[in-house]
């Protein structure tokens, strides 16, 4: 084995069947050498120790097509899922023919209930396929000699037996049909994009905040109806206005985590005893890191649902001379994001012509990049201003005014 499992690094397992040991003669697989490859982490097989060890014509891969991120989505607030390339890479190095990508996890997860049946399933799959060159009695006999799980172990090597003769039958069993509400799927208008925001700020604040949000929408639609018959300005008024207007505070954690839906996702994870544990940062009473000055979080039991409660009772008070959390850096900061952008919409309405209709759909789109929270949403917007100056100052320029007239 290599790699870094104990520092949550990647690990590769160099396996080689032999009827003796003598004909062993090399503890690692050489360079095309793979006869069969395991992948149990879609980024790890496509890596380039493991596509070395793939030969077209000769490897066969089986690879797990769950993505799970990399430390690369916590620092980088663009990071996107790699799949469609690391595929093809795959495929590329082993032949189209011979690779096979299934969805292991999720399968895994809901045949047994934990993830961590992926690897055995995986294995059920790959020797079903007539991959591996060992009995199935032997590889059972293998698992009741480790003593682990042995019973949780047989029935995921079965189930990945069955996902390679049926696998759409195996994904039906896994995760069976459900009616998607008609909440849930993306927005197919201007209207039900405008509508569903008015339904979420009214629960986030009150109706009186969704209909500031409604009328900007409007007023937003009905000149760019006027200027360009097109709807591009208000759809992206429509969605980060309200992202503006619904910055995650305190009472919106609260409310988040006071509606049930946590403990009834919890409940139908998890049986028999179990502890919640919340990795919070209250601005008030969490300490600040000595070298970097950023708000330590702090481990807070299942106590704080109750304080959830009321903390969501308490959501009126935002933004008025009551709110205890309003008077920190971070809640003025997203208040004035707020009135800077109702500031900036009034300003594009004034100007909007064919010529920068363009440009004032990608100043109405700029909190897009404000993202994350704390000193993360910090730099973010610090970022999305200089870019916004930049616009505004293109908006304003002699040549754009020209082109309006």
């Amino acid at each position: 084995m290599s790699g870094l499992a104990q520092k949550y690094g990647a690990v590769m397992s160099h396996v080689q069947l032999a009827p003796s040991p003598e004909s062993l003669s090399a503890t690692r697989i050489d360079t095309g050498g793979a006869s069969l490859v395991i992948g149990c982490d879609l980024v790890v097989t496509a890596s380039s120790d493991a596509i070395a060890k793939m030969a077209p014509g000769r490897t066969d891969a089986v690879v797990n097509a769950s993505v799970t991120p990399t430390a690369e989505f916590v620092r980088n607030p663009n990071w996107q899922l790699p799949g469609t390339d690391l595929r093809r890479d795959i495929g590329e190095a082993c032949g189209a023919d011979h690779a096979a990508f299934v969805a292991a996890t999720e399968l895994a997860t809901g045949l047994m209930g934990d993830a961590i049946a992926t690897n055995m399933l995986m294995l059920g799959y790959a020797f079903q396929k007539g991959w591996v060159p060992v009995s199935a009695a032997s590889l059972e006999r293998a698992i009741e000699l480790n003593g682990v799980a042995v019973d949780f172990n047989k029935q995921s090597f079965l189930w990945g037996r069955r996902a390679a003769v049926d696998l759409a039958k195996v994904e039906r069993i896994a995760k069976p049909a459900e009616v998607i509400a008609l909440g849930e799927h993306f927005s197919r208008s201007l209207d039900e994009l405008v509508d569903r925001r008015v339904k979420h700020l009214t629960s986030y604040q009150n109706a009186a905040y969704a209909e500031r949000y409604r009328k900007l929408v409007d007023r937003v639609r009905n000149r760019e109806q006027e200027v360009m018959k097109s709807t591009k300005l208000a759809e992206g008024v429509a969605r980060y206005y309200a992202k503006l207007l619904a910055y995650k505070d305190e009472y919106e954690v609260a409310r988040l985590h006071a509606d049930g839906a946590l403990e009834r996702k919890i409940s139908g994870m998890f049986e028999g005893d179990y502890k919640l544990v919340f990795h919070l940062a209250p601005p008030l009473i969490a300490p600040r890191d000595r070298v970097t000055g950023e708000l330590r979080k702090m481990r807070f039991g299942a106590w704080m649902l109750p304080v959830f409660r009321v903390l969501k009772s308490l959501r009126g008070l935002r933004g008025t001379a009551f709110d205890v959390f309003g008077y920190t850096e971070e809640r003025r900061m997203e208040r004035s994001l707020i009135a800077e952008y109702e500031a900036d919409v009034e300003r594009l309405l004034a100007r909007l012509s064919p010529a920068n209709h363009s440009l004032a759909v990608q100043i109405a789109s700029i909190p897009e990049e404000m993202r994350g929270f704390g000193h993360i949403k910090t730099r973010n917007v610090a970022a999305a201003e200089k870019k916004r100056a930049e616009l505004l100052a293109k908006l304003e320029s002699p040549q754009a005014e020209r082109a309006a007239a």
